[in-house]
């Protein structure tokens, strides 16, 4: 998809099938989780590097916000609202970015369905070498979709500069 094209039909559909099977994903994840390490003590996956620990999180990322679910809840709603909004209006023409904020809205659907149905969001993905947060497949979502499309639109500035740069020489 270059910048001229418009987003067709077909991509729509894939593109709701896609956040709809994140959304599942992340759900049924939290669903195992909250089955089978609820109440347990946390499962070594690699040992010293990570492990999986439930935690109910009331607030947001790191800790910040405990106890403010429905402030919490509010603020995601509004932000996926949005990046439908910017999704369905045909705004985004670049593919890498289409699908970073469908990642990001995938991830932030995830973490609302928890927030309304259970009042917190479980997580489970505890780093150990490191002091990080715990964190869940939907945070992974938004985060790596964060990243990549940080560092596409910094490479895309870098490209262009270098050809313009060469378009200036000649």
């Amino acid at each position: 998809m270059t910048s001229d094209k418009k987003i067709s039909l077909k991509m729509r559909l894939l593109s709701f099938a896609a956040v709809i099977l994140l959304l599942v994903t992340d759900q049924y994840i939290k669903y195992i989780v909250d089955l089978e390490l609820k109440g347990g003590p946390a499962v070594v996956v690699i040992k010293n590097v990570l492990q999986l620990n439930y935690l109910e999180n009331d607030g947001a990322m790191l800790g910040m916000m405990g106890g403010k679910t429905t402030l919490m809840t509010v603020l995601a709603v509004v932000c996926v609202i949005v990046m439908i909004a910017v999704v369905f209006t045909g705004i985004i023409k670049d593919r890498v970015d289409y699908w970073c904020v469908l990642l990001m809205i995938s991830g932030g659907l995830g973490n609302i369905v928890d927030r309304v149905f259970r009042g917190y969001v479980i997580d489970y993905i505890e780093v150990l070498f490191i002091d990080f947060y715990i964190f869940n497949f939907a945070d992974c979502l938004i985060t790596v979709a964060a990243f990549v499309l940080i560092f596409y639109q910094l490479w895309l500035i870098y490209r262009d500069s270098k050809i313009k740069k060469a378009g200036d020489s000649q």
